[in-house]
């Protein structure tokens, strides 16, 4: 069975948490987009890993996991990762493969990704990881896979700093190859777990464009970054906060007014731990919003959603989340294409009554207070969507499942 794992919102949803959460059923792991801007956090008994291009499955000792077709990598940093696993005892050797139509980023994408960003009239906000460059070369043709590493007439294009980075990494990549279409073909009919990178709406086509990544973090991407068709995708769930987030730049309708709400965002990005895993940054904070929430269940054609972070209204006595835009006077539920009108959006926001109580040792939906109930089934009812698994902390164990996405 095919399962996919989507960001809702804008990334740093806890994709990795719920990745990792269910790996435990599942034989191998694939990512099948993104680049080392990616962070995926995992606590599991009491520590934490960083992941950015590695799949958040390589934690469990007797699972394989894939870095897709879709992806762009960044050998230096992938190395440094595995070493990074290594020293926490983590032997991923013999586990770990890259499809050989992966993309690789140049060191030198690195400065012209920030180049062009500064160069920009309206700011992305990039990360500056050499991802955009990387994609706009492969949209260009121009652009380097692992496969060219066997190349010669390829290789022979490249020179100084180019040549002597490719040349230093080229047998360890190579001795990771696979050919994505003919794996997928051999173990199909396993229980294999695809693991997007970002959020649906940082996604290129349908996410709030040009504030986006550049590559397919929609559900689509599995497909067309893994080697499978569309058919042999049977669930696919996207994670949600049971707030909103956002990093570098771009409309946010639902964020927090620093004027008059500073406290209540400064309490949900401190309470969250909202700062970024690969850079550092402070993350944008606000209310949760359902219209853009609904707009991603629609068009990834989402079997569930993932509830995490419910945990973070414990102490509040009233919760509130954006239910229609005011856009220059006009009720709007749709979400928009038109930045301005985005930019524009003002939050109409519905209120709940907070739990006052502690969710961390809740084990099922029914030992969850009323109040985190109406809360759900508010949103479940908007998306026209169920909420099939909620986290209520870090840890791997603070997750329960409503419906298990790996039974049909």
């Amino acid at each position: 069975m095919n399962v996919v794992v989507i960001g809702a919102q804008w990334g740093d949803e806890g994709k990795g948490k719920i990745v990792d959460y269910l790996a435990e059923d599942a034989k191998y792991v694939v990512r099948y987009a993104g680049g080392p801007n990616a962070g995926h956090t995992i606590v599991v008994d009491g520590k934490q890993y960083a992941l950015h291009q590695v799949p958040s499955g390589i934690l469990y000792n007797d699972k394989k996991v894939f870095l897709g077709s879709g992806m762009v990598i960044d050998a230096e940093a992938f190395f440094n990762e595995l070493q990074m696993l290594k020293e926490n005892g983590i032997n991923w050797e013999g586990r770990v493969f890259i499809s050989d139509r992966a993309q690789l980023i140049l060191p030198r994408y690195r400065q012209m990704d920030k180049d062009r960003d500064a160069a920009r009239k309206r700011p992305i906000g990039t990360t500056g990881r050499g991802m955009g460059i990387a994609y706009a070369e492969k949209a260009h043709r121009d652009g380097v896979r692992l496969a060219d590493l066997d190349w010669p007439e390829k290789m022979a294009e490249f020179d100084g700093e180019d040549k002597a980075y490719l040349d230093k990494y080229r047998d360890q990549l190579l001795s990771m190859r696979v050919n994505m279409a003919a794996e997928m073909h051999k173990v199909k009919g396993e229980n294999i777990l695809f693991e997007g990178a970002q959020g649906a709406m940082l996604d290129i086509d349908s996410g709030t464009y040009p504030y986006v990544s550049s590559g397919a973090s929609c559900a689509a991407g599995a497909s067309s970054g893994c080697g499978i068709g569309p058919h042999d995708l049977d669930q696919i769930v996207g994670v949600f906060k049971a707030y909103q987030t956002r990093v570098g730049n771009g409309p946010m309708p639902t964020e927090f007014n620093n004027e008059s709400e500073g406290e209540l965002c400064q309490y949900v990005r401190d309470t969250g731990r909202e700062y970024g895993v690969t850079t550092g940054r402070a993350r944008r904070c606000g209310y949760l919003d359902l219209v853009a929430l609904r707009y991603a269940c629609r068009v990834n054609s989402l079997d569930g959603l993932v509830l995490t972070h419910l945990d973070i209204y414990d102490a509040m006595d009233q919760i509130e989340a954006c239910v229609a835009y005011d856009i220059n006077g006009k009720e709007v539920t749709d979400f928009p294409a038109n930045v301005k009108e985005m930019e524009a959006a003002k939050p109409i926001l519905k209120k709940f009554t907070g739990w006052k109580k502690e969710l961390k040792n809740c084990r099922s939906f029914d030992e969850l207070p009323q109040q985190a109930k109406d809360y759900i089934n508010f949103i479940e009812e908007y998306t026209e969507t169920p909420i099939t698994i909620i986290s209520v902390g870090y840890e791997r164990d603070d997750t329960f499942i409503r419906k298990n996405p790996w039974k049909k």
